[in-house]
């Protein structure tokens, strides 16, 4: 008896097949609709791209305009490179513009003409000491520079940065 049940036991193992595990799932989308979203998807996320890009090269002026006004900050808060560094500042600003805008727009702009250009770009506008080193700077001598408040002349320097990095170009 245990040898009919040892054969039947026997016969039932080598009966015995492994265990065929399914074919891995395609990453293949199995629908066309699914194609076409995975095609829209990757066209959204180039033109986000390159939309980024032009923006990030078109504002490239910004950049390099804010590194300047960096190395500009030290010397108009010393009192003896005070008066060359509003005149770099002046002069920061005005190549800003000309970047921004046609030249035929900016380049003749000098006194309350400029400082009300720079003005009209900007929605809080220029602050008020700024302004007025702008509009009137080629007028006052070395004394008068070298009079402005430390906290007049970091309001100026935080006032051209405010413009530099907010201001309004049409495209």
């Amino acid at each position: 008896m245990a040898s009919a049940s040892d054969q039947l036991a026997e016969t039932a193992i080598r009966s015995l097949r492994d265990i065929v595990p399914p074919p891995p799932i395609s990453w293949f989308p199995q629908t066309w609709g699914w194609l076409v979203v995975a095609l829209m998807l990757a066209a959204a996320a180039l033109f986000l791209f390159l939309r980024w890009f032009r923006d990030y090269r078109a504002n490239r002026y910004r950049r390099e305009a804010l590194a300047e006004l960096e190395a500009l900050e030290g010397e108009i808060r010393d009192l003896a490179t005070r008066r060359h560094a509003l005149q770099s500042l002046a002069v920061l600003l005005k190549r800003v513009a000309l970047a921004a805008w046609p030249r035929a727009d900016v380049a003749s702009l000098s006194g309350g003409a400029w400082v009300q250009f720079l003005h009209s770009r900007e929605d809080g506008g220029v602050g008020e000491a700024l302004a007025t080193i702008l509009d009137d700077l080629e007028y006052h001598g070395d004394a008068d520079t070298n009079i402005l408040p430390q906290n007049l002349a970091g309001d100026v320097v935080v006032a051209a940065r405010k413009w530099i990095e907010g201001h309004h170009v049409s495209t």
